[in-house]
């Protein structure tokens, strides 16, 4: 059976870091599909993945990204692939939220080390 997700409805929400917001869309051993909200002046802690490859999709707003010490900034309808081991943290140094898809596989459960 085929299932319509619209954000808001019959998603599990959560929060996390500094009055983050996620909402899930898949969330399997394989794969994980959130939209997560980032407010304006806000970072996640720097970490990695052992075994999830992460892309992420940038809906609204401007992300900054670290990985492995290097720094990406992008803009609305663009994505970056983050692969296992690589150190990464997101942030939003806008005025505006930040909205953003994740798709990560396998699923990140379990699999996030913070440094």
């Amino acid at each position: 059976m085929n299932t319509v997700f619209s954000k808001g409805e019959c998603l599990d929400h959560y929060t996390w870091g500094d009055d983050c917001h996620g909402w899930t869309f898949v969330d399997t051993e394989a794969l994980s599909v959130k939209q997560e909200l980032i407010p304006p002046d806000t970072a996640e802690k720097l970490h990695y993945h052992e075994r999830a490859t992460q892309f992420f999709f940038i809906l609204k707003g401007r992300a900054k990204f670290t990985i492995d010490g290097e720094v990406f900034e992008l803009r609305e309808q663009q994505g970056i692939q983050i692969n296992p081991m690589q150190k990464h943290l997101i942030a939003n140094h806008q005025n505006t939220d930040l909205e953003f898809i994740l798709y990560s596989y396998p699923s990140t459960n379990y699999d996030r080390v913070n440094i």
